[in-house]
């Protein structure tokens, strides 16, 4: 699977009828800090370190989003470097399910890092081979999905941008009904909150009134 096969299947997916395409609002990073985080004066990310935010996180998902992986599933293999300085790899986790959170279920991902357009592009598989020669499958309880995150704005005002569609209908409105949840935390999203703390060394504390969020790949 190439760049150009991953985007045009994001964007095959994502313009038929019969899936369920959701997109996010576009995350000002800096302007969330400021208004729902305690004693932050001076904090703020630049384009640069949320871009190394995602690549990290597509490496180690489990470093960055562990409300949704669960501890020790994740691992990646097949890692490439293509000549426009791009990268692929496949990764598998155990991850929790949309729709049933307190269950987790296997999720193959192959997975591109646009360092160019600053954006990683997930392909969910139904089941994949892994280096070991082994066959996965992926858990039968999740509906296939692919997602996009990025990275857009400036490099002073960098925005968070987030968009998923699953390879299913949603007659009953359950899966829009859970990412309008996510979208309602005033908060910064889990793998933001992991980078400042984990990888900058930065406490953060939210002020009291501030919804929590919804964990999110």
């Amino acid at each position: 699977m190439d760049m150009h096969s991953h985007e045009a299947i994001f964007a095959a997916a994502w313009n038929r009828e019969d899936n369920t395409s959701i997109a996010l609002a576009h995350l000002n990073v800096n302007q969330v800090i400021a208004r729902a985080y305690d004693h932050v004066d001076g904090l703020a990310l630049t384009g640069t370190q949320l871009w190394e935010m995602e690549v990290k996180k597509g490496a180690r998902p489990d470093r960055f989003i562990p409300g949704v992986i669960r501890a020790g599933s994740a691992r990646s293999w097949g890692h490439r470097r293509l000549e426009s300085g791009d990268e692929t790899f496949v990764r598998v986790s155990e991850q929790r399910l949309w729709l049933q959170p307190s269950n987790y279920g296997t999720v193959i991902e192959a997975c591109l890092l646009s360092h160019a357009r600053k954006e990683v592009t997930f392909i969910g598989l139904s089941e994949v081979e892994d280096d070991s020669g082994q066959s996965i499958h992926a858990s039968p309880l999740q509906p296939l999905f692919h997602v996009v995150h990025g990275v857009s704005g400036t490099e002073e005002e960098p925005l968070n941008t987030w968009r998923i569609v699953h390879l299913t209908g949603d007659e009953d409105g359950a899966l829009a009904e859970r990412f309008e949840r996510m979208s309602q935390a005033t908060g910064l999203p889990e793998y933001i909150e992991r980078y400042i703390q984990d990888v900058l060394k930065i406490p953060l504390t939210r002020h009291a009134s501030q919804v929590p969020s919804v964990s999110a790949l």
